[in-house]
Parts: C-alpha cells; structure tokens; sequence
C-alpha cells in the first residue's frame, strides 16, 4: 500500500512540475515585446488542427517533440510569440521571423497527440506579411476503381499569406503504402 502511495505522489510531483514549466514558459512569452525591428517581421501561424507546432526555423528548435517544451534559444531570439493567454489553449503560438528565405518545420496533429505529420517548407517570406500554414483534407471527389474510392482523403496543407493561397502540399494516400511524403502542387 506504502508503494502505491509512493508512486501517486510520484506522478502527482511530476504533473505539478510539467504544469509550473508551461507556467514558466507562458509567463516569458508574455514579456517578449514589439521592438523598432520586430515590426517588419512576416508572421507566420498554423492552423487547420486542435494543434500543431513550430518544430524548427531554420537551425533553431523551436519545440521538442518529446518533451513538449519551448527552447530557450528560439525565446531569447525573439522568434516565438504568444497569441492566446496560456500554452495549454489550441494552437497558442506564432513566428516572427525577419524577412529573408526560411526552413520552417511544423508538426500537424490531425488526428491526435500521438500521431505528428510533419512538414519541411523553404520559403521566401516577405515583410510586415501574414503567413499561415493550414492543413485539412482533401475531400474533392474521387474517380477510379472502388479501392481507390474507399481510401482516405490526402492530408493538405494551404500556405496563405495575408488570407490568399500561394502554396499547396499534398500527401496522397497510397492503397499499397499508406500516406506518402508531402508533395507540393499546382495552384
């Protein structure tokens, strides 16, 4: 019995901690501030799913994969900022990146937590623009033989800047393999 209460207050001490590190993160996101420089940064969100996250922005992490925490690096930076009031809310982060050519790696959860899609994008983003990267499927209407008709819609994801599709990536699901790579494709 002695071992079970053990083991509670354990996991209790762990929630407690993971709790008081979104806490910490949240609480220095919120005194990241605007500067002179800053303005003229393009914007970049996510959106399509209950949640995805900055992976990467170019060689700097911005969120582990593992442990679901922020990197102090990307913080100090400048890169990240907060636009709901806490990290626990859907979707509660955004890029302000300077305007230049970027890598910039998302994880989608479309489905659940356990389950990442994630996409690599090389793109040339342009000043004191909105940028958003959102997935959803691709529900068109599918021809061919009844297998092909039976397989799950391909997983998309539209970059929009400023609410104008400029990008497509599509990965297709293949009866044989299962989903693919993402593929960009012809707007």
């Amino acid at each position: 019995m002695l071992k079970v209460f053990r083991r509670l207050a354990v996991l209790g001490g762990v929630a407690t901690l993971l709790t008081a590190c979104q806490t910490w993160d949240t609480a220095r996101l919120k005194q990241v501030k605007e500067t002179q420089a800053s303005q003229s940064n393009a914007r970049i969100y996510c959106s399509g799913t209950e949640h995805c996250e900055f992976e990467r922005l170019n060689r700097v992490m911005i969120m582990d994969a593992e442990s679901q925490r922020l990197s102090r690096e990307a913080i100090k930076q400048g890169l990240v900022r907060l636009q709901a009031d806490s990290l626990r809310q859907p979707n509660p982060l955004y890029l302000s990146v300077p305007a230049k050519q970027h890598e910039v790696v998302i994880r989608f959860y479309p489905i659940s937590r356990d389950q990442a899609e994630t996409l690599h994008v090389i793109h040339q983003f342009k000043p004191r623009q909105t940028y958003t990267f959102k997935m959803y499927r691709d529900r068109s209407k599918h021809k061919g033989s009844l297998l092909n008709v039976s397989a799950p819609e391909p997983l998309c994801v539209d970059l929009l800047q400023n609410q104008k599709i400029i990008r497509r990536f599509c990965k297709p699901y293949n009866v044989l393999h299962g989903l693919g790579e993402f593929v960009e494709q012809k707007i």
